[in-house]
């Protein structure tokens, strides 16, 4: 494994970081601006990146992702991961803002991520690729400017989908609850220890090329055209 094989790993492990602990303390954020202060008296507001790892969604998941496609002879695969969820307390949210602050809670790591990615974005299209002549530094800056942008990507359209446990599922969750629809809320709920099954199969199939991969793509198209 060269110099640059290196930088790649240490820049996709940076822009995951920023991307997965950012996601989640937008979401005790914007809980803290409708009056929860769970994930602030529990300190999950902080920066540090130690307090925020999960054993699996931080550090099992994104090894694997990455390692085991290049075991195969595939090449390397892509970092993707989660970081340890920030805790809120709906009863409080919805008790100061109702559900439209329910559903702000829910789309706030989503919104960080593609904020974050728009941003970069308009830093990669102003970079040149590097050449041979450019010190490690810029090469590395590269790197780690284009990881942002596809790790964000990759992470804000995978929490848009309406698995439960994640996101998506339950922002529809609390629209249904503000329509009424109190028995697909109902059903979202009941799926939830579920949410992890649908995810590995999501993974393992080729679902996974239509209802994640190709949306990717063509996210990534529009902020770098």
């Amino acid at each position: 494994m060269d110099s640059i094989d290196l930088l790649k790993i240490a820049a996709a492990v940076l822009a995951l970081a920023i991307a997965i602990i950012g996601h989640e303390i937008m979401h005790g954020w914007v809980a803290y601006r409708y009056g929860d202060t769970t994930a602030k008296h529990a300190g999950r507001l902080s920066i540090n990146p130690l307090i925020h790892i999960d054993p699996v969604g931080t550090i099992l998941v994104p090894l694997m992702m990455y390692f085991i496609p290049m075991l195969l002879g595939m090449g390397g695969g892509f970092l993707f991961g989660w970081a340890k969820p920030v805790p809120v307390n709906m009863r409080t949210v919805i008790g100061n803002g109702g559900y439209n602050a329910a559903m702000q809670v829910s789309l706030a790591g989503i919104a960080y991520n593609f904020a974050l990615a728009s941003l970069f974005a308009v830093f990669l299209t102003g970079m040149h690729q590097p050449l041979q002549s450019d010190g490690l530094g810029y090469i590395f800056l590269y790197l780690v400017v284009m990881q942002l942008v596809l790790i964000n990507v990759l992470l804000a359209v995978f929490n848009l989908l309406p698995i439960p446990q994640f996101d998506g599922a339950h922002f529809l969750m609390f629209l249904s609850l503000k329509m009424g629809l109190n028995n697909i809320a109902m059903w979202f709920q009941r799926l939830e220890p579920y949410g992890m099954f649908i995810v590995i199969i999501l993974l393992i199939t080729p679902l996974s090329q239509y209802v994640l991969f190709m949306p990717v793509q063509y996210v990534l198209q529009l902020l770098l055209s």
